[in-house]
């Protein structure tokens, strides 16, 4: 796994294979290892999964770890590697670091592929209840920190509550290994507080909305739509996926069976063969 300094800390990416680059952007609390089970069987073309800033293998930095730091980091990471004609893949934030990235880059984009993100900004009552109880908890002070730093629930409950199957114990334990203490845990904790539900974060807010304007406009880039069911973890349901037809240009929408949120560990392969199938379609490698 490579490393490169960039700004003033590290990011580890996996790469692999040559041609178009294809880029696997993780979520939250995840690192490129959820991708371990779908880039083998995506075909040909120059694979890369960084993990983003605070996350994984890469450094961490002292950072308030907001969307517009990771978006630092990862612009700083692009061009480092000096990639274009980059089609891109995208799971929960790292979904909508993709569309952001996309937005500011238009030129470099051959299309993006995506699943279980943030597609737009969203009401309270747009989370199940559970969901949002859990949610105004994270963003409770004191709470939240007990929550996230000193219990380390939240990864532990993403991959054993946020997938329909719990991974293995080995699994487990190699997505817990970079968050070993409650200093590591921060950067968790502010993607957690970060979802933008009701106008608030503001200035995330407008970055949704920014990118939004762009998926609305760019008929010119493909685009894929991964759907699952089954699961009260799902951000992407039937409403969503409505909306998203209607909004976003140039979007192939196909479902991929039963998932909880963090899909990829429920059906890699299926995630693999669309991805695969799609980007033959167009023509993009």
């Amino acid at each position: 796994m490579p490393e490169i300094d960039l700004l003033d800390s590290t990011i580890y990416y996996e790469d692999s294979g040559s041609g178009t680059p294809i880029v696997f952007l993780h979520g939250n609390p995840a690192s490129s290892y959820v991708w371990r089970n779908i880039v083998p069987n995506v075909g040909a073309g120059r694979i890369l999964a960084p993990d983003l800033i605070g996350m994984g293998r890469s450094g961490k930095p002292d950072l308030e770890y907001t969307f517009a730091d990771h978006a630092r980091y990862l612009d700083a990471w692009f061009d480092a590697l000096g990639l274009d004609e980059v089609i891109l893949v995208g799971h929960d934030w790292g979904g909508a670091l993709a569309f952001d990235w996309a937005s500011r880059h238009p030129e470099r984009v051959k299309g993006i592929a995506f699943f279980e993100t943030i597609v737009k900004p969203m009401a309270w009552e747009d989370l199940s209840p559970q969901a949002a109880e859990r949610s105004r908890l994270i963003r409770t002070t004191g709470a939240g920190e007990d929550l996230v730093l000193e219990q380390n629930l939240f990864v532990r409950q993403a991959f054993t509550g946020g997938v329909l199957t719990p991974v293995s114990d080995e699994d487990l334990q190699t997505y817990l290994a970079p968050y070993p203490t409650p200093e590591t845990r921060k950067p968790i904790l502010a993607w957690a507080r970060q979802l933008p539900l009701g106008g608030d974060p503001a200035e995330l807010v407008a970055r949704v909305e920014a990118y939004d304007d762009w998926l609305a406009a760019s008929p010119d880039v493909p685009k894929l739509l991964l759907t699952f069911e089954g699961s009260p973890t799902l951000l992407i349901g039937d409403e969503v996926k409505e909306w998203c037809q209607a909004s976003i240009a140039a979007l192939d929408v196909v479902h991929c069976g039963p998932a909880g949120h963090h899909a990829a560990e429920d059906r890699p392969k299926e995630i693999a063969a669309e991805l695969s199938t799609w980007i033959d379609k167009h023509g993009l490698r």
